[in-house]
């Protein structure tokens, strides 16, 4: 196949708040300009098609499609039955040929990487961080459906209001690129809906399946859910339609991690994290909390002029990071280099740090939420112990601290308590799992450790009444 060069838009799903920090990316690795979607965990970016493989290898994007049409203010009709004609008119009048080759282009990069066998996908892979259990009237909860397109009838008094495509033209490029692509049978085919807003007479279940029937209607693919080969991607978010074909299989947050504990962090909000620190050429960053190893991991991989440093008090979780460590070092082997990694795995008490006082510039860490992993109660005496020794390593005047965690309440009890140790600078409010939850980054003040009454005592902790209180106040 040819390929061909011309300017494409190509849409991401990203972690819920790290809409910016991606557009970052983009723009530094692809010099393009991204802008952010109105709807959370999504951005739009122009590339040339000879970009596209590059597209695949930044760290921050979930999942990649390319843009057949944008409405800024689509006018949605008044009924179902009005709507659902729309559709038809719709799938008929868009400009898929490009998108199309896009999307043959896109197949064959991935062959030439070597296409890994398609594991069935989950929930959590299609939405990102966005729940899927939301009703139909809540705008910050888009819903997710996918639609069986073997299941729909199309009515027989409808087969014929959907009108000729505008360029004869159009229709008989999108037949030779059917033709290429899979001979005498025809494509298999999916639709799945992201919608968000509250002033729609239709549910993503409805749109799905009138919009799925209308593209099948116009192709003649076949619908199947799962061996499908296209799945056209339908994104309502309020007025704003987004019509587009999926690029990626699979999330690309699962590029890592093999071997998974009970709370591993998506590859992509790790690397949205990291990317707030800011790493400098020969700084120590320290995740004292690694777990898998998904932040360590990711930095020593992207940042390979730092050093990292992580540990866990779970001899189980430190196997496994040392497991996921294994499987990348083999990986970059078998992809013809031999480097290794600036990384060391250490099994460690994290209140009891064996490290020098004032020796570390960045402690990263995703913190126990208190609900799979430890519990409200033990957050209560963890999080200020926590922050004291974090306080302790960390240089002061230029030490700075990215800290992940749900638990709001425990960590501003434990930061009023630390703090002559450190400042906030700001908090980026995410979604992990259907959890609202904050990236808290701090700075290390100029006060050396030892001299204040923070770190002089032990760090006070509320009384048993004062938590339960606490605890009964969060129910």
């Amino acid at each position: 196949m040819q390929e061909f060069d011309q300017t494409v838009t190509i849409g991401a799903t990203v972690p819920t708040g790290f809409e910016l920090t991606a557009a970052e990316e983009v723009q530094e690795k692809l010099d393009a300009t991204a802008r952010v979607s109105k709807n959370r965990g999504r951005i739009y970016f122009d590339i040339t098609t000879d970009k596209l493989a590059k597209v695949h290898h930044l760290k921050s994007l979930d999942n990649l499609f390319v843009v057949v049409k944008e409405y800024d203010n689509y006018q949605f009709k008044d009924t179902k039955e009005e709507v659902e004609l729309d559709w038809l008119e719709l799938a008929a009048k868009l400009p898929w040929t490009n998108a199309l080759e896009v999307w043959k282009l896109n197949n064959s990069i991935r062959k030439r990487k070597g296409r890994r066998k398609r594991a069935n996908p989950t929930k959590s892979d299609q939405c990102g961080n966005v729940s899927t259990s939301c009703t139909d009237t809540v705008l910050s909860d888009p819903e997710e459906l996918w639609v069986d397109l073997e299941a729909l009838e199309v009515k027989e008094n409808q087969r014929d209001v959907s009108p000729q495509p505008e360029n004869d033209s159009e229709e008989d490029k999108l037949s030779e690129i059917q033709d290429q692509e899979s001979g005498v049978m025809p494509l298999k085919f999916r639709v799945t809906c992201n919608r968000a807003g509250d002033k729609h007479c239709f549910t993503s279940n409805d749109a799905a399946r009138d919009f799925g029937g209308a593209v099948q209607e116009f192709f003649q693919w076949k619908a199947d859910m799962t061996k499908f080969d296209v799945e056209v991607l339908l994104n309502i978010h309020n007025n704003e339609v987004v019509i587009g074909i999926a690029l990626t299989v699979e999330s690309l947050h699962r590029r890592n991690i093999t071997h998974f504990g009970p709370t591993t962090l998506r590859s992509t909000l790790a690397y949205g994290m990291l990317r707030l620190c800011k790493p400098q050429v020969s700084d120590v960053i320290v995740d004292p909390m690694c777990g898998t190893g998904a932040i360590p991991l990711e930095g020593a991989m992207e940042w390979q002029n730092s050093f990292f440093l992580a540990g866990d008090n779970n001899g189980i979780a430190v196997s496994r990071s040392v497991n996921n460590i294994k499987h990348i070092l083999k990986r970059t082997h078998d992809g013809g280099s031999s480097s290794g990694l600036p990384l060391d795995i250490v099994q460690w008490d994290l209140c009891n740090l064996p490290m020098r006082s004032s020796s570390v510039d960045i402690i990263i860490t995703d913190m126990p939420f208190g609900k799979r992993m430890g519990s409200k109660k033990k957050n209560w005496e963890l999080y200020p112990l926590c922050l004291r020794e974090m306080a302790r390593v960390c240089k002061p005047g230029t030490g700075k601290a990215v800290l992940l965690t749900q638990d709001k309440k425990c960590f501003s009890k434990a930061m009023l308590q630390m703090g002559g140790l450190w400042r906030k600078s700001h908090t980026v409010w995410v979604n992990v799992g259907g959890l609202h939850a904050g990236v808290f980054v701090l700075k290390r003040t100029a006060v050396v450790f030892g001299s204040t009454s923070e770190d002089v005592t032990e760090p006070h902790t509320a009384t048993e009444p004062q938590k339960e209180n606490t605890e009964d106040a969060s129910l």
